[in-house]
């Protein structure tokens, strides 16, 4: 008992440190905000440092709050970059956003996040499963609906809207199909992470959910590969040489280097030195891939497909790089659209904010309605296709590496960038509740496995 009360009362004095900390720290940023603290010239190192150790605090702290409040994680993450930007802190206190991230310090946050997300795409790549998914019917009309009527809706939206969110220069139809992908994509890791949470990765609805997910990112970055070549394109004789040589770089990753990377993988005598090739080839790769025209996220996952499959050496090694991509690069990612994203664009103009509502309307209705309908048309109970079309809406951090992607291609313009960032934030904060009042419903009937799990923890405690 008294060890409890120790517990307990441990728990409860190292949250108040935490919020006094925390609460001083503040006053600290306010102060420096207003000028009132001058802590004189700092070199460029300590600057990026401090700025390095606060996102990655605001990030992980954000982070574990939205996962006591049953969020995923890396909702809060992403939330945690939004603050950090002009939306929040660059409103709140100018000055002090403007010491804490100079533009030289945002060239090195940019770089070292790039080459997080270079990475993170790889380990994507590497985890893509869909050749032992189960029920591949079910699987193509959740994919097909899912994707498809986001497509299509989000092409008619695109070009209707075309005057505000187009980048400069990008070609129209490039531009529409980019915002159509932006609203289809799910995000594979969050709804993984999402479904162990509820405790539904075992469920029927669960496992159709994450394997359709699976199939439409990798249907989603083949799309996106093709697009960016059709933006960079035209009709000329080096467009059509262009293209050439993306298709030709394909083949020969799968032709080629697959067969290479198996080979390395069976004979590797040092998981140490596997990991290096591995990490050294993906890097490689995107940098070539970039070289040619496309963008080097996709030809990082591409690398990542290629690995070999079921080799557990390859699985022990991606449990090691995830575990500092996650942790220290990938938050870096999210500072930097948050530093890019800017809630101010949307201002006072009730124009910009019913566009903003119009895209997020359009995103859900069709993924809910596309994706449930394919299970629907594929046999689910109804309440079961609803469950896959609210799990399928989750877009977390795919639709902000998508979302990146066009605005540094020139797709999007910086309006349409913080839009499709907030429709991301938006939609991911809204399945797990959704998904767990839909489960209060008929968790027995739908859901069996999964009720006899929770049953089973109860009798237990």
């Amino acid at each position: 008992m008294s060890d409890g009360a120790q517990t307990v009362g441990g728990g409860r004095r190292g949250r108040l440190v935490v919020a006094a900390g925390a609460a001083v720290l503040a006053g600290i940023g306010a102060l420096w905000g207003t000028d009132l603290v001058d802590v004189g010239p700092v070199d460029p190192l300590t600057r990026f440092l401090l700025a390095v150790a606060v996102i990655l605090a605001g990030c992980h702290l954000l982070g574990e709050l939205m996962r006591r409040l049953g969020q995923p994680a890396v909702l809060g993450e992403i939330l945690g970059g939004l603050l950090l930007g002009p939306s929040a802190l660059g409103l709140l206190s100018p000055g002090l956003h403007r010491w804490l991230f100079p533009p030289d310090v945002l060239v090195n946050l940019d770089r070292m996040a790039q080459l997080g997300l270079v990475v993170f795409m790889f380990l994507l790549g590497c985890e893509l499963r869909t050749g032992g998914a189960r029920r591949p019917r079910a699987i193509g009309l959740v994919v097909l609906g899912g994707m498809g009527l986001p497509v299509v809706a989000g092409f008619g939206l695109a070009l209707a809207a075309e005057p505000v969110l187009r980048g400069a220069g990008a070609p129209v139809p490039a531009y529409a199909l980019f915002l159509g992908l932006a609203l289809a994509v799910t995000a594979l890791p969050v709804l993984a992470r999402i479904l162990v949470d509820l405790r539904l990765d075992r469920s029927r609805t669960g496992a159709l959910a994450l394997s359709a997910a699976a199939a439409g990112d990798g249907v989603a970055w083949l799309a996106l590969t093709v697009i960016l070549a059709a933006a960079t394109s035209g009709a000329d004789v080096r467009s059509v040489t262009g293209a050439a040589v993306h298709l030709a770089l394909v083949l020969v990753l799968f032709l080629c280097l697959r067969p290479v990377l198996a080979a390395i993988v069976r004979r590797a005598g040092s998981e140490r030195m596997l990991v290096v090739v591995l990490v050294v080839g993906a890097i490689a790769f995107a940098a070539l891939t970039q070289l040619v025209g496309l963008h080097p996220f996709v030809g990082a996952f591409l690398f990542g497909v290629a690995v070999p499959r079921r080799s557990p050496v390859v699985e022990r090694i991606n449990h090691q790089l995830q575990g500092f991509t996650l942790t220290i690069l990938l938050p870096l990612f999210f500072a930097g659209v948050g530093l890019a994203a800017s809630v101010g664009l949307l201002g006072g103009d009730p124009g910009h904010w019913l566009l903003f509502l119009g895209v997020l309307a359009v995103a859900t209705v069709t993924k809910v309605a596309g994706a449930g309908g394919g299970a629907r048309l594929a046999g689910l109970p109804a309440r079961d296709a609803v469950r896959v079309g609210v799990l399928m809406n989750c877009r977390g951090v795919t639709e902000l590496v998508v979302a990146s992607i066009g605005l540094r291609s020139g797709l999007v313009n910086e309006l349409g960038f913080t839009i499709l960032v907030l429709t991301a934030v938006v939609t991911t904060a809204m399945t797990a509740p959704l998904v767990r009042a839909l489960a209060r419903d008929d968790a027995a009937s739908a859901d069996p496995a999964a009720l006899s799990d929770r049953l089973h923890e109860r009798t237990s405690r």
